[in-house]
């Protein structure tokens, strides 16, 4: 391994061999990874890195927190892909004074992920797979982006927690996606990207469609239910989307925004229809 300080996917390419042994120090670049056909190069990875199937048996070496120098060391890794905004800077600087060659690959927001596919692709040699992959993202993208943009706006809110309720700012890459869909996420001001926030807080801004994540609420419409004056409950315009979907940086945000769109459109048709029970109005 060879110490580049802030190596560059096209700057590491030169100094990788032709097919390079990778360590991925996030979920969503092993996803990405195996997406631009670069799996089978991944010798070791991090826990809850689970998508694709074949990702669960690569070796572990840490989390998305803490990482094991010697680990990685013992699998002789000649790139580590690592994600600037999520992988923290003290694992990141470690990792370079042993001399291990870094390659960072920003993932916040859309436009992010073709690049990162890329990216990859030139890294590890399989850049044919990652253009087709960074084009079918853009494609699906793009016409979910024309499909909606004129449709009616709606006041959203984005419920990634609930005990306590967290929510994301309009920097987030759910808050980019409920946009695209012709939402407007009503705590997009906030300064943090993902601070908590009172049910208070939710009532005052009544917005018109709520949007939990599933993988800390369960029952979001159950939770929400005991504000039946809300716009979204009385409408009935509480629905669950997959967490992996629409907040892991990877492929399958093209997936994300789809769903979301079809959640929002859901609910303009909702809105605009006579009142019905919550019973009737559930989303499932």
């Amino acid at each position: 391994a060879v110490f580049v300080p802030k190596a560059a996917a096209d700057d590491a390419r030169a100094i990788a061999p032709h097919k390079p042994r990778l360590i991925s120090l996030a979920p969503n670049l092993t996803e990405i990874a195996y997406a631009a056909g670069a799996g089978s190069l991944l010798v070791g990875t991090v826990e809850f890195s689970d998508y694709p199937d074949a990702a669960k048996a690569v070796p572990r070496v840490g989390d998305a927190w803490r990482v094991d120098p010697e680990r990685v060391l013992e699998l002789r890794p000649d790139v580590v892909l690592v994600w600037p905004t999520g992988t923290p800077e003290t694992t990141i600087s470690r990792l370079r004074s042993l001399g291990l060659n870094i390659v960072e690959v920003p993932t916040q927001s859309l436009a992010d992920v073709p690049r990162a596919l890329r990216q990859v692709g030139r890294l590890a040699g399989t850049l044919p797979m990652a253009e087709r992959a960074a084009q079918d993202f853009e494609t699906r993208v793009a016409q979910q982006r024309a499909g909606y943009a004129q449709r009616p706006p709606l006041s959203v809110f984005i419920q990634i927690d609930d005990e306590p309720i967290y929510t994301v700012n309009g920097q987030h890459v759910i808050s980019e996606i409920v946009m695209l869909c012709g939402g407007r996420n009503v705590f997009a001001d906030l300064p943090q990207l993902a601070p908590p926030i009172s049910a208070e807080a939710v009532l005052a801004a009544d917005p018109q469609v709520i949007l939990s994540t599933d993988d800390t609420i369960a029952r979001p419409l159950e939770l929400w239910s005991q504000w039946p004056r809300m716009q979204a409950v009385r409408s009935g315009n509480v629905f669950k989307l997959s967490s992996d979907l629409v907040t892991r940086a990877s492929p399958r945000l093209a997936q994300g925004v789809e769903v979301t769109c079809s959640a929002l459109e859901r609910a303009r048709s909702r809105l605009s229809a006579p009142p019905k029970s919550q019973s009737q109005n559930a989303a499932r």
